[in-house]
């Protein structure tokens, strides 16, 4: 034992100074590798690497799983249930009722950028809306319903293309067909509406002789849900073809007969793209009207309601609005009105007051939305930002007012104030929903986890000890060697304690 003691002596006192250097700057370099790469892992996921490998693999090999089993019927196992169907019905994705169209819009943006603007995720539901409206259980009764049942289900966009030919070649009249075309080969707004057009003459024809043989069996019934659908949908794109192009009248009263033709269809959100159109032709009477249909409490809210509703609230005070005038006299109560509507809307979707103020960049709208989350947020502001533009003093009063709404929401996000608690699985449905150059916004904002702290301090630590050992060599080598001598005399007491105790 004395001989090893002696050569692990000999063999630390003849280290030199340059050893430290290099062994604390390799500390250095790992830890900081360590470190950004936690940083990166949290900006791009959300949650620390070494933490979720911890909890996943440590965990169960130190029995920590067992704790955490309930019985069936406990208590906890209801209430761990219950809290999944809620998070599940919180984080349900929604068609974006202001999507855009495929060719016209989002391939020019990718042909300028070179950036895809929609996920796969996104246009796999897509594919998935498209399979639910525009198929049934009749299509193989009709050879060009067949064709396009299969041009929905592929993922390559020419082929679609090449399909929806192949069934307008078996029928001239294949709606479906017209409108995938329309969606997807049209380069412009105005050939996407020639087609839709061609789609409309075709569908309502269809449409007619459904509803003359509804009766005959329930596939008969499918078939007509299916050929409304496909009427309800073309309808809608071409009353969004005409508000793009400027016919703004025309695209409201053809969204009025739609939600008065089709009134059990308000899971489509028509209503939201009427309210867009009667706020650009600055009908605030007409917009209060859908309000009051719509913002009710059995219903569902979304960010185009709250913020809306806010917008016209606020129209009322905001020109003569000045913060300083207002924090000596007092709030109005028009005033006060006004900032309460914007605390709803902000307590529902906090994400949008920074793309409207214009603190945040704004991307091409998704074609599916999460409401509450940051694509709601993108695809209300991408749209409604001309509108609160045009209502003098509507900004200064949301960018007065709007951080104020987090001063009445509890800490942490327990319950909520006007709303349900806002729910925790949003980030994840974002980063699904948005493409990967867009930094998506987070609410409630996560504080930076212990590894982060922990490998930066590690990092800074071991760093400052190299410079100090390379500036100061023969100062450090003193402290070196007085901790070996202190660690050597240590060891050689304890030693002799040992030895007097087995004695």
């Amino acid at each position: 034992m004395a001989d090893g003691d002696g050569l692990v002596t000999v063999f630390l006192n003849s280290l030199t100074p340059k050893f430290y250097v290099a062994l604390t700057g390799t500390s250095s370099l790992i830890s900081g590798l360590i470190f950004m790469f936690e940083w990166w892992y949290f900006h791009k996921h959300g949650t620390s690497f070494i933490e979720q490998v911890s909890v996943s693999h440590l965990r169960p090999l130190m029995g920590g799983t067992e704790s955490s089993i309930s019985e069936p019927g406990s208590p906890s196992s209801n209430r761990e249930s219950e809290t999944s169907r809620q998070n599940l019905s919180e984080c349900k994705v929604w068609r974006n009722p202001l999507n855009l169209f495929r060719g016209a819009e989002y391939r020019r943006y990718t042909w300028v950028t070179g950036k895809e603007p929609l996920t796969y995720y996104d246009m796999n539901l897509s594919a998935q809306d498209h399979q639910t409206f525009f198929t049934c259980d009749t299509d193989f009764l009709r050879p060009s319903d067949t064709v396009m049942q299969k041009a929905w289900r592929e993922r390559n966009p020419p082929a679609r293309i090449k399909a929806a030919y192949q069934a307008l070649e078996l029928n001239n009249d294949c709606a479906t067909a017209y409108v995938l075309l329309a969606e997807e080969e049209a380069t412009t707004i105005v050939d996407a509406e020639r087609l839709f057009k061609q789609a409309l003459k075709a569908g309502e024809t269809i449409y007619r002789r459904s509803q003359q043989c509804q009766h005959q069996s329930p596939q008969h019934e499918a078939q007509l849900r299916r050929d409304t659908n496909v009427l309800v949908y073309i309808k809608r794109r071409l009353a969004m073809c005409a508000r793009k192009l400027g016919r703004i009248r025309e695209a409201v009263k053809i969204m009025r007969d739609l939600m008065k033709e089709f009134p059990p269809l308000t899971m489509l959100n028509i209503h939201e793209n009427l309210l867009e159109s009667l706020l650009e032709l600055q009908a605030y009477a007409d917009v209060q009207a859908v309000l009051a249909k719509y913002d009710d409490i059995s219903l569902p809210k979304s960010a185009a309601i709250c913020y809306t509703a806010a917008l016209l609230k606020t129209r009322t005070v905001s020109d003569k609005f000045c913060p300083e005038t207002a924090s000596r006299r007092g709030l109005s109560m028009a005033e006060i009105n006004a900032v309460e509507a914007i605390h709803r809307a902000v307590e529902f979707n906090p994400h949008v007051p920074k793309y409207l103020l214009e603190m945040k960049s704004l991307i091409l709208p998704p074609e599916h939305i999460l409401k509450r989350g940051d694509s709601e947020a993108i695809a209300y502001a991408f749209f409604h930002l001309q509108h609160w533009k045009r209502i003098e003093g509507a900004l200064n009063l949301l960018q007065c007012t709007w951080e104020g709404t987090f001063r009445m929401i509890p800490y942490p996000l327990e319950k909520g104030h006007l709303f349900y608690p806002y729910p925790s699985c949003t980030e994840t449905a974002d980063r699904e929903l948005l493409p990967t150059f867009h930094h998506v916004s987070v609410y409630p904002k996560k504080e930076l986890p212990f590894f982060i702290h922990f490998t930066a301090g590690l990092c800074s630590s071991t760093a400052m000890i190299a410079l100090l050992t390379h500036q100061f060599p023969e100062i450090m080598g003193v402290f070196a060697k007085a901790d070996r001598e202190r660690q050597s005399t240590s060891r050689r007491r304890a030693e002799r304690e040992t030895h007097t105790h087995r004695i």
